[in-house]
């Protein structure tokens, strides 16, 4: 049974679970700018949890390829206050908070959140392993070569699959020896990926259950969906539902979404036809 520690409450992950996107960022792909006072951040996540969303996810740092840099003190003030408010007003919410900074994750922890989810592996910022080891918290390792600024520029693989299974073995080997157990895996889909990579990903996802580690799944009306199927990311919540069917098959535990309900419903169809427990 994969199972996770969230402030002192086991989380069952052998039935997958939903984590609600809510992006702070002005610039990000889909709905950057949308959450920006306090009523639509409060309803936003409200609905979230109504539909299902066991964790909600907080980014102040846009990743996208190209994305301009963010300064730490300006995504500590992004991210703080929204963090704060949802603590005050959704006392037993679990969350998640998506950075590469060590400094920042601390603070969020500290503050009230439960989960670390960074998209550099560590590799952005030198003191985040043992900063989790600290802290003690449940830690999303994801796969992203160089930075958001360069990873699109970095897709030349031998063998995409065999390349990330190592990558992470030498990772969780590093987070073991410094005592961090609650290790949950991303593959990262679209960083520093092509189209058809993402896809040789999304085939091969049954794979990384050798680790017998949690997996993350990050799909979500993503460029490898929309560009394939010549639509916007607007238009792209069908195909996220059909590419996230394909994750649950082939293993993933928690599906990072925008759209909750959607994910929600994805799972039981698929939890009832095939049994998922």
């Amino acid at each position: 049974m994969k199972t996770i520690n969230c402030k002192g409450n086991l989380i069952d992950l052998s039935r997958p679970k939903v984590m609600g996107i809510l992006n702070l960022t002005p610039d990000s792909f889909y709905d950057g700018g949308k959450y920006k006072s306090e009523r639509s951040i409060l309803l936003q996540v409200e609905k979230m949890l109504d539909e299902g969303a066991t964790f909600i996810d907080i980014g102040a740092y846009s990743s996208r390829p190209g994305a301009k840099d963010l300064s730490e003190n300006e995504e500590l003030n992004r991210i703080t206050q929204t963090l704060e408010l949802l603590i005050k007003n959704f006392p037993d919410i679990l969350i998640s908070i998506d950075t590469f900074r060590s400094n920042v994750a601390k603070i969020c922890i500290e503050t009230g959140a439960c989960m670390i989810n960074d998209i550099s592996g560590g590799n952005l910022d030198k003191n985040m392993f043992e900063t989790i080891a600290k802290l003690q918290v449940p830690y999303v390792l994801m796969h992203m070569p160089g930075t958001p600024q360069t990873m699109q520029k970095l897709t030349a693989y031998k063998d995409i699959v065999k390349d990330i299974i190592y990558y992470f073995s030498k990772k969780i080997n590093q987070l073991s020896v410094l005592g961090i157990n609650d290790i949950i895996l991303d593959v990262g889909f679209g960083f520093g990926k092509t189209l058809d990579q993402n896809y040789e990903l999304l085939q091969n996802l049954k794979l990384f259950e050798s680790f017998d580690l949690p997996l993350l799944t990050g799909i979500s009306r993503k460029s490898m969906i929309y560009k394939l199927l010549n639509i916007t990311a607007n238009e792209a919540l069908n195909a996220t539902s059909v590419t996230n069917t394909i994750a649950l098959l082939n293993g993933s535990n928690i599906l990072r979404v925008h759209d909750v309900k959607e994910a929600v419903e994805t799972i039981k169809i698929v939890s009832k036809t095939y049994e998922i427990s």
